[in-house]
């Protein structure tokens, strides 16, 4: 079963410059897609599509079988979403964080939620604008998986931190596809990230697919040699 279905996708921000110019794949439920692709290949504008928070301007998107755009709601209670420029509110705690989420989402796991607020030592009483920029990807990290999604959308989610935080951001993602068969489409420019996570890889350049293949095959040809590159 697809979960997640771009059908001749194009998006353009000014008239004539295209970002995406006919992306067309599918993801099909338990896949982890890495997404890779040059800074403003459209990575992000894909995944803001899939959320609906903006819409193609050709082509189709379904996710679950439905358009983002009408039917919002049903989408994003299945889809957790952390994005590289995302903000939380800053003069909230990151308890009322917590709180505010929890309210959002019927099937919320509070287990879960306060494994991951223990094992990333979050400070309960401290208020987001406080937290360094790791502490904050992980609250919103946090809120992301907590009501366990089927979907797991994560657009650069480790960009800008350091190394052991980025493994543990890592390791609290395998988590949640090992336990609970997750799809994660995630964009990184650590090919040691995408190396470790993913089984897939879909690349963007000059907004459309150049590559969409598994893993496993790209390692033995040219193509993941230029990747690793850093062609990208």
């Amino acid at each position: 079963m697809n979960v997640l279905e771009f059908d001749n996708v194009h998006r353009a921000y000014r008239r004539g410059v295209d970002v995406l110019r006919g992306v067309s794949f599918s993801v099909r439920a338990g896949d982890v897609v890495g997404l890779l692709g040059r800074n403003g290949a459209g990575k992000t504008t894909l995944m803001r599509i899939a959320m609906g928070m903006i819409e193609p301007q050709q082509g189709s998107v379904r996710v679950f079988g439905l358009d983002p755009r009408e039917r919002p709601l049903d989408i994003k209670r299945r889809v957790g979403y952390v994005a590289e420029d995302q903000t939380l509110p800053p003069f909230l705690t990151v308890t009322e964080v917590i709180d505010l989420h929890r309210g959002m989402f019927p099937g919320w796991d509070e287990s879960l939620a306060r494994d991951l607020a223990g094992r990333f030592e979050l400070p309960a009483k401290a208020r987001v604008k406080t937290l360094s920029k790791g502490q904050a990807r992980q609250v919103a990290l946090l809120c992301a998986v907590s009501h366990r999604p089927e979907v797991l959308l994560l657009d650069e989610p480790a960009g800008g931190l350091d190394p052991a935080a980025r493994r543990q951001f890592l390791e609290t993602s395998i988590q949640l596809l090992n336990e609970a068969g997750s799809t994660i489409i995630f964009s990184s420019h650590y090919m040691g990230d995408v190396e470790r996570m993913a089984g897939r890889i879909v690349m963007l350049h000059d907004g459309s697919v150049l590559i969409d293949n598994d893993l496993d095959q790209l390692r033995e040809g040219s193509l993941w040699r230029w990747c690793r590159a850093g062609r990208r």
